[in-house]
């Protein structure tokens, strides 16, 4: 238990990179809320099934002029072309604040998990932004004893001991720097190591233990043409004593409206992703993995849909200024 997944895996954490790092919270000028569920390799057996709600924005929408705003598509114009670009200014100082919920099962275990989060964003310079964040919770570690495989003939009191729970506390930080070209991203989760035990007058499972997550992401911006842009970015995870992990991503988007992407996670897969805004208001993407570990033998790939809802979108835009 001490060295397994912990945490969950997303694939479509770049288009809420909230998720990962809470100086996100409140980047935008809306409230932006994501609804996502994940069923990691399917045609395994008790494979792991993430499901997560979360809800950040700004304490008050800002004033600055955005004469740009993208609540129009003017035909054979791109809301978010060159132009627009040349007009970005960086963030008034103001706070973020937000909400999470997940709920991640594997097998026996199950980890359900609630946190607040308070962020604060000032502006460095007339293009650069840097925020830092803090989420505080809890989470519910449940153990369903009567899913154990056990090695030898136990006591049937044991085998129906049925399902044990442990709360701890949980805190996550993080910095958030970030330009109309490019960002970087500095998050640590599960901060306080805690014990992982199970005990009940029949049954007791010890020596597990959350480790500290760390994640190192970046990001660039560049335009192909007036209606194309490339939106290359990588993720480093370390959770010691495990080897550093390594996610690399590329997308794809055209104007406002549409994107595609693919991901590739070093030892571990390939992702393919699409998404579209379909208004102001609404946005959907959908994501699907292929392990190139010896999993692929019985798994089917892995599927995510994620669905955002905007909301007090007071300039109308499509997409975020912000997070690409």
């Amino acid at each position: 238990m001490a060295t397994a997944q912990q945490r969950p895996y997303y694939t479509q954490y770049i288009m809420n990179n909230y998720i990962i790092n809470p100086a996100v919270a409140g980047i935008e000028n809306y409230w932006d809320v994501k609804a996502s569920h994940r069923l990691q390799w399917v045609g395994l057996q008790d494979a792991p099934v993430t499901t997560y709600l979360t809800v950040q924005g700004p304490l008050h929408h800002g004033d600055y002029d955005r004469e740009t705003a993208t609540s129009f598509h003017a035909e054979g114009k791109n809301p978010r072309g060159e132009a627009y670009w040349r007009n970005y200014t960086s963030a008034e100082p103001h706070a973020g604040v937000g909400f999470t919920l997940i709920n991640d099962a594997t097998g026996p275990l199950n980890r359900f998990a609630l946190y607040g989060t308070y962020a604060y964003h000032l502006s460095l310079d007339p293009h650069t932004s840097l925020s830092v964040g803090l989420s505080a919770g809890v989470t519910q570690l449940s153990l369903n004893v009567d899913k154990l495989n056990f090695a030898t003939t136990v006591d049937p009191a044991v085998s129906g001991a049925g399902i044990l729970n442990r709360l701890k506390p949980d805190i996550s930080a993080g910095a958030w720097l970030y330009s109309k070209d490019y960002f970087v991203g500095l998050a640590f989760q599960q901060i306080i190591p805690e014990q992982i035990a199970f005990s009940s007058n029949t049954v007791a499972l010890q020596n597990g233990k959350l480790l500290p997550h760390t994640f190192l992401s970046a990001g660039y911006r560049m335009m192909i043409s007036e209606d194309i842009s490339f939106l290359p970015s990588v993720l480093v995870r370390y959770i010691n004593p495990l080897p550093i992990g390594f996610d690399f991503n590329a997308k794809f988007q055209y104007q406002d409206l549409l994107w595609a992407g693919a991901s590739f996670r070093y030892q571990d897969g390939f992702a393919a992703m699409v998404g579209v805004n379909l208004n102001n208001s609404i946005n959907i993407g959908y994501s699907y993995d292929i392990t190139t570990s010896q999993l692929n033998t019985v798994s089917k790939g892995t599927h995510e849909i994620l669905i955002g809802f905007l909301i007090g979108n007071k300039y109308g835009d499509w997409c975020p200024r912000n997070l690409w």
